[in-house]
Protein backbone atom coordinates (compact mmCIF):
# COMPACT_ATOMS: atom_id res chain seq x y z
CA UNK A 1 0.00 0.00 0.00
CA UNK A 2 1.15 3.57 -0.72
CA UNK A 3 2.39 5.77 2.10
CA UNK A 4 -0.49 7.50 3.91
CA UNK A 5 -1.36 11.13 3.36
CA UNK A 6 -2.45 11.31 6.98
CA UNK A 7 -0.78 9.27 9.73
CA UNK A 8 -2.02 9.60 13.31
CA UNK A 9 -0.11 7.77 16.03
CA UNK A 10 -0.99 7.50 19.71
CA UNK A 11 -3.14 10.64 19.77
CA UNK A 12 -4.39 11.56 23.24
CA UNK A 13 -6.61 14.41 24.39
CA UNK A 14 -7.73 14.78 28.00
CA UNK A 15 -10.27 17.13 29.52
CA UNK A 16 -9.61 16.72 33.21
CA UNK A 17 -10.36 13.09 34.00
CA UNK A 18 -12.06 12.49 30.64
CA UNK A 19 -9.93 10.91 27.91
CA UNK A 20 -11.60 12.20 24.74
CA UNK A 21 -9.12 10.55 22.35
CA UNK A 22 -7.36 7.52 23.76
CA UNK A 23 -4.11 6.66 21.91
CA UNK A 24 -5.74 6.85 18.48
CA UNK A 25 -3.92 5.41 15.46
CA UNK A 26 -5.38 6.25 12.05
CA UNK A 27 -4.19 6.38 8.43
CA UNK A 28 -5.70 7.81 5.25
CA UNK A 29 -4.11 6.82 1.94
CA UNK A 30 -4.18 8.58 -1.45
CA UNK A 31 -7.35 7.86 -3.40
CA UNK A 32 -9.09 6.49 -0.32
CA UNK A 33 -12.23 7.38 1.58
CA UNK A 34 -11.69 6.35 5.19
CA UNK A 35 -14.86 6.64 7.28
CA UNK A 36 -14.83 7.32 11.01
CA UNK A 37 -17.97 6.18 12.81
CA UNK A 38 -19.04 5.76 16.41
CA UNK A 39 -21.81 6.51 18.88
CA UNK A 40 -22.58 10.05 20.01
CA UNK A 41 -19.92 11.17 22.47
CA UNK A 42 -17.33 8.76 21.05
CA UNK A 43 -14.82 11.57 20.42
CA UNK A 44 -15.17 11.99 16.66
CA UNK A 45 -15.54 15.79 16.74
CA UNK A 46 -12.65 16.13 19.19
CA UNK A 47 -10.45 14.02 16.94
CA UNK A 48 -11.30 16.07 13.84
CA UNK A 49 -10.60 19.30 15.77
CA UNK A 50 -7.13 17.98 16.62
CA UNK A 51 -6.43 16.95 13.05
CA UNK A 52 -7.27 20.37 11.62
CA UNK A 53 -5.38 22.22 14.36
CA UNK A 54 -8.31 23.76 16.24
CA UNK A 55 -7.47 21.75 19.34
CA UNK A 56 -4.04 20.73 20.63
CA UNK A 57 -3.35 17.16 21.74
CA UNK A 58 -1.65 15.99 24.92
CA UNK A 59 0.32 13.12 23.39
CA UNK A 60 0.94 11.47 20.04
CA UNK A 61 1.75 12.75 16.57
CA UNK A 62 -0.07 13.85 13.41
CA UNK A 63 1.78 13.68 10.10
CA UNK A 64 0.75 14.90 6.66
CA UNK A 65 2.65 13.40 3.73
CA UNK A 66 5.23 12.06 6.16
CA UNK A 67 5.95 15.39 7.88
CA UNK A 68 4.77 16.12 11.43
CA UNK A 69 2.24 18.97 11.68
CA UNK A 70 1.64 18.92 15.45
CA UNK A 71 2.66 22.55 15.99
CA UNK A 72 1.24 23.91 12.73
CA UNK A 73 -1.68 26.38 12.83
CA UNK A 74 -5.07 25.82 11.19
CA UNK A 75 -4.12 28.12 8.30
CA UNK A 76 -0.74 26.44 8.00
CA UNK A 77 -2.35 23.02 7.72
CA UNK A 78 -4.67 24.30 5.00
CA UNK A 79 -1.62 25.61 3.13
CA UNK A 80 0.02 22.18 3.46
CA UNK A 81 -3.00 20.50 1.92
CA UNK A 82 -5.48 19.67 4.69
CA UNK A 83 -8.99 21.11 4.37
CA UNK A 84 -12.08 20.68 6.53
CA UNK A 85 -15.60 20.97 5.24
CA UNK A 86 -19.23 20.98 6.38
CA UNK A 87 -19.27 21.40 10.15
CA UNK A 88 -18.21 25.03 10.16
CA UNK A 89 -19.25 27.02 7.11
CA UNK A 90 -17.97 30.39 5.98
CA UNK A 91 -20.28 30.99 3.04
CA UNK A 92 -21.18 34.60 2.28
CA UNK A 93 -24.94 34.74 1.66
CA UNK A 94 -24.94 38.07 -0.18
CA UNK A 95 -22.36 36.90 -2.70
CA UNK A 96 -22.97 34.60 -5.65
CA UNK A 97 -22.03 30.95 -5.69
CA UNK A 98 -19.17 31.72 -8.10
CA UNK A 99 -17.90 34.64 -6.00
CA UNK A 100 -17.73 32.46 -2.88
CA UNK A 101 -15.47 29.97 -4.62
CA UNK A 102 -13.43 32.72 -6.31
CA UNK A 103 -12.77 34.21 -2.86
CA UNK A 104 -11.46 30.83 -1.71
CA UNK A 105 -9.19 30.71 -4.77
CA UNK A 106 -7.99 34.22 -3.95
CA UNK A 107 -7.12 33.22 -0.38
CA UNK A 108 -5.26 30.17 -1.67
CA UNK A 109 -3.18 32.47 -3.87
CA UNK A 110 -2.27 34.53 -0.81
CA UNK A 111 -4.27 37.69 -1.51
CA UNK A 112 -6.32 39.67 0.99
CA UNK A 113 -10.11 39.93 0.89
CA UNK A 114 -9.80 43.71 0.66
CA UNK A 115 -8.76 43.37 -2.97
CA UNK A 116 -11.92 41.44 -3.85
CA UNK A 117 -13.71 44.33 -5.55
CA UNK A 118 -10.90 44.57 -8.08
CA UNK A 119 -10.43 40.80 -8.31
CA UNK A 120 -14.12 40.09 -8.88
CA UNK A 121 -13.61 40.30 -12.64
CA UNK A 122 -10.28 38.51 -12.65
CA UNK A 123 -10.34 35.44 -14.92
CA UNK A 124 -7.40 34.01 -12.97
CA UNK A 125 -9.81 33.58 -10.07
CA UNK A 126 -13.12 33.04 -11.83
CA UNK A 127 -11.95 30.37 -14.28
CA UNK A 128 -10.63 27.95 -11.64
CA UNK A 129 -13.69 28.73 -9.49
CA UNK A 130 -15.95 27.61 -12.32
CA UNK A 131 -13.91 24.42 -12.56
CA UNK A 132 -14.49 23.62 -8.88
CA UNK A 133 -18.21 24.30 -9.26
CA UNK A 134 -18.33 21.87 -12.19
CA UNK A 135 -16.70 19.19 -10.04
CA UNK A 136 -19.50 19.42 -7.46
CA UNK A 137 -22.41 19.74 -9.90
CA UNK A 138 -23.04 23.47 -9.50
CA UNK A 139 -21.89 24.80 -12.86
CA UNK A 140 -25.43 25.93 -13.66
CA UNK A 141 -25.83 27.81 -10.36
CA UNK A 142 -22.76 30.06 -10.56
CA UNK A 143 -24.72 33.32 -10.66
CA UNK A 144 -27.23 32.47 -7.91
CA UNK A 145 -26.96 34.29 -4.60
CA UNK A 146 -25.98 31.92 -1.81
CA UNK A 147 -28.92 33.21 0.26
CA UNK A 148 -31.27 31.80 -2.38
CA UNK A 149 -29.86 28.31 -2.93
CA UNK A 150 -31.18 25.10 -1.37
CA UNK A 151 -29.60 23.31 1.59
CA UNK A 152 -28.20 20.55 -0.60
CA UNK A 153 -26.64 23.10 -2.93
CA UNK A 154 -25.01 24.78 0.07
CA UNK A 155 -23.41 21.46 0.94
CA UNK A 156 -22.09 21.19 -2.61
CA UNK A 157 -20.82 24.76 -2.47
CA UNK A 158 -19.03 24.11 0.84
CA UNK A 159 -17.27 21.22 -0.88
CA UNK A 160 -16.26 23.44 -3.83
CA UNK A 161 -14.87 26.05 -1.40
CA UNK A 162 -12.83 23.32 0.31
CA UNK A 163 -11.55 22.06 -3.04
CA UNK A 164 -10.43 25.58 -3.94
CA UNK A 165 -7.66 25.25 -1.34
CA UNK A 166 -6.29 22.37 -3.47
CA UNK A 167 -6.20 19.90 -0.58
CA UNK A 168 -4.36 16.61 -0.43
CA UNK A 169 -6.77 15.51 2.29
CA UNK A 170 -10.38 16.48 2.97
CA UNK A 171 -11.90 16.16 6.45
CA UNK A 172 -15.61 15.75 5.76
CA UNK A 173 -17.78 16.30 8.83
CA UNK A 174 -21.28 14.89 8.20
CA UNK A 175 -21.72 15.91 4.55
CA UNK A 176 -25.10 14.14 4.41
CA UNK A 177 -26.61 16.00 7.39
CA UNK A 178 -30.00 17.44 6.50
CA UNK A 179 -30.04 16.01 2.98
CA UNK A 180 -32.99 14.15 1.50
CA UNK A 181 -32.61 10.85 -0.37
CA UNK A 182 -32.09 12.46 -3.79
CA UNK A 183 -29.58 15.01 -2.46
CA UNK A 184 -27.72 12.28 -0.53
CA UNK A 185 -27.45 10.18 -3.67
CA UNK A 186 -26.05 13.19 -5.54
CA UNK A 187 -23.48 13.84 -2.80
CA UNK A 188 -22.41 10.19 -2.79
CA UNK A 189 -21.87 10.38 -6.55
CA UNK A 190 -19.87 13.62 -6.21
CA UNK A 191 -17.61 12.26 -3.46
CA UNK A 192 -17.08 9.00 -5.33
CA UNK A 193 -15.93 10.98 -8.35
CA UNK A 194 -13.49 13.05 -6.29
CA UNK A 195 -11.69 10.31 -4.40
CA UNK A 196 -9.21 9.57 -7.18
CA UNK A 197 -7.97 13.16 -6.76
CA UNK A 198 -8.04 13.69 -3.00
CA UNK A 199 -7.97 11.46 0.07
CA UNK A 200 -10.90 11.85 2.46
CA UNK A 201 -11.60 11.20 6.12
CA UNK A 202 -15.38 10.98 6.36
CA UNK A 203 -17.29 11.43 9.62
CA UNK A 204 -20.87 10.47 8.94
CA UNK A 205 -23.97 9.09 10.69
CA UNK A 206 -25.70 8.00 7.46
CA UNK A 207 -24.61 4.38 7.28
CA UNK A 208 -25.98 3.90 3.77
CA UNK A 209 -23.57 6.63 2.66
CA UNK A 210 -20.69 5.23 4.72
CA UNK A 211 -21.00 1.74 3.28
CA UNK A 212 -21.49 3.11 -0.24
CA UNK A 213 -18.40 5.33 -0.07
CA UNK A 214 -15.83 3.95 2.36
CA UNK A 215 -12.83 1.87 1.36
CA UNK A 216 -12.03 1.46 5.06
CA UNK A 217 -13.91 2.21 8.26
CA UNK A 218 -12.61 2.91 11.76
CA UNK A 219 -14.95 2.65 14.74
CA UNK A 220 -14.38 5.05 17.63
CA UNK A 221 -15.92 4.23 21.03
CA UNK A 222 -15.12 6.24 24.19
CA UNK A 223 -12.20 7.86 22.39
CA UNK A 224 -10.59 4.58 21.35
CA UNK A 225 -10.45 2.96 17.91
CA UNK A 226 -11.89 -0.49 18.60
CA UNK A 227 -11.81 -1.74 15.00
CA UNK A 228 -10.52 -0.68 11.60
CA UNK A 229 -10.98 -2.50 8.31
CA UNK A 230 -13.03 -2.90 5.17
CA UNK A 231 -16.81 -2.42 5.34
CA UNK A 232 -17.28 -6.21 5.35
CA UNK A 233 -14.78 -6.61 8.18
CA UNK A 234 -16.57 -3.97 10.24
CA UNK A 235 -19.95 -5.63 9.66
CA UNK A 236 -18.53 -8.93 10.89
CA UNK A 237 -16.47 -7.58 13.83
CA UNK A 238 -17.39 -9.15 17.15
CA UNK A 239 -15.88 -6.19 19.03
CA UNK A 240 -17.97 -3.69 17.07
CA UNK A 241 -21.09 -5.81 17.59
CA UNK A 242 -20.48 -5.94 21.34
CA UNK A 243 -19.76 -2.21 21.60
CA UNK A 244 -23.00 -1.27 19.87
CA UNK A 245 -25.40 -4.02 20.92
CA UNK A 246 -23.96 -6.23 23.63
CA UNK A 247 -23.02 -9.87 23.39
CA UNK A 248 -24.60 -12.26 20.92
CA UNK A 249 -26.73 -9.90 18.81
CA UNK A 250 -26.60 -9.55 15.04
CA UNK A 251 -25.23 -6.23 13.80
CA UNK A 252 -27.09 -4.35 11.07
CA UNK A 253 -26.03 -1.15 9.33
CA UNK A 254 -28.86 0.79 10.97
CA UNK A 255 -27.47 -0.19 14.39
CA UNK A 256 -24.28 1.72 13.59
CA UNK A 257 -26.08 5.01 12.98
CA UNK A 258 -25.94 7.17 16.12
Amino acid sequence: MTEPILAVRGLVKRFGGLVATDHVDLDVHPGEIHALIGPNGAGKTTLIAQLCGELSHDAGTISLDGAPIDGVSVAGRVHLGLARSFQITCLLPDYTVLENVALAVQVREGHSFRFWKRAGNDARLLDPARGYLAQVGLAGRADALVANIAHGERKQLELAVALASRPRLLLLDEPMAGLGPVESAEMIEILSGLKSRVGMLLVEHDMDAVFALADRISVLVYGRVIASGTPDEIRESEEVRTAYLGEGDELREEDLAC
